[in-house]
């Protein structure tokens, strides 16, 4: 079992890594396993893209396919929960209040929330902030750590734009402080939920439904561009795999075997 932390960087497309100059997100590139062609679920939104993640089945599966949570008809056990069931220390750091549902009540170890993401460009700062101070002091085994800001400047200077931009370069900048700071045992799997066009997202174009994914830590591959495909539904069984936490058997997506040494 090895420790983990799940970056989520709202609303990054691929393409917006090199336009804006992003070195730590080049660095890891190098450092660990990634591929710029991952693939996001329908609607590219949100919450329904953070509940596929963590659960590792599609909003036709879930239900939630709007920001608006709703509880499953069917539940299935996600990431935290079969965390939790081993016994981890898991917690979790955001400023989008309506990721609060993205495990059950009573199944993490400690929560930070403040609403911080419109506040341009330092709104994840605060986040990031917590971040540095529980992780290398509390050791959690899992992790999660949601910046919110790129997406909001998104939605205000449209995605591609220079205010879309610079707002990457800085989160980028911000990434690598939290990198910095975290212990040397720590596997970190960066991604974004979806991508965006002109000032919005949600549609089956490539704009929206292509996302990075990268992945470095202790028995990573390094330098590996992934060569198979990479979707959400991917990021739970990879996460499990690592925490030494089992798959749960509705699950529908894969652990990505081939970014392991």
């Amino acid at each position: 079992m090895s420790k983990a932390v799940l970056v989520m960087i709202d609303g990054l497309r691929p393409d917006a890594i090199a336009a804006a100059g992003c070195t730590t997100l080049a660095g890891l590139q190098k450092q660990g396993a990634s591929t710029l062609t991952a693939r996001s679920v329908m609607p590219s939104v949100t919450l329904p893209c953070h509940m596929s993640i963590f659960h590792s089945v599609p909003p036709t599966r879930h239900g939630v396919v709007t920001n608006d949570w709703m509880p499953m008809a069917r539940p299935v056990p996600g990431l935290i929960e079969q965390a939790k069931n081993e016994g981890l220390h898991t917690a979790f750091f955001y400023n989008w209040e309506q990721l609060r549902n993205l495990s059950l009540p009573g199944s993490l170890t400690f929560s930070y929330f403040r609403k911080t993401v419109r506040i341009f460009p330092h709104g994840d700062n605060t986040t990031i902030d917590v971040a540095l101070d529980y992780i290398p002091a509390e050791k959690p085994d899992f992790a999660f750590v949601y910046l919110g800001t790129t997406d909001e400047m998104g939605h205000v200077a449209g995605w591609m734009a220079d205010g879309y931009l610079e707002q990457v370069a800085y989160v980028d900048g911000q990434l690598g402080r939290l990198l910095a700071g975290l212990p040397e045992e720590y596997s970190v799997l960066v991604q974004a939920d979806h991508g965006g066009h002109d000032r919005s997202h949600g549609t089956d174009m490539d704009e929206d439904m292509t996302i990075p994914w990268m992945i470095a830590g202790p028995g990573i591959r390094q330098g590996h561009t992934i060569a198979g495909p990479v979707s959400l539904l991917d990021t739970a069984p990879t996460l499990a795999r690592i925490l030494g936490v089992p798959v749960h058997e509705d699950w529908e997506g894969r652990c990505i075997d081939e970014v392991f040494v």
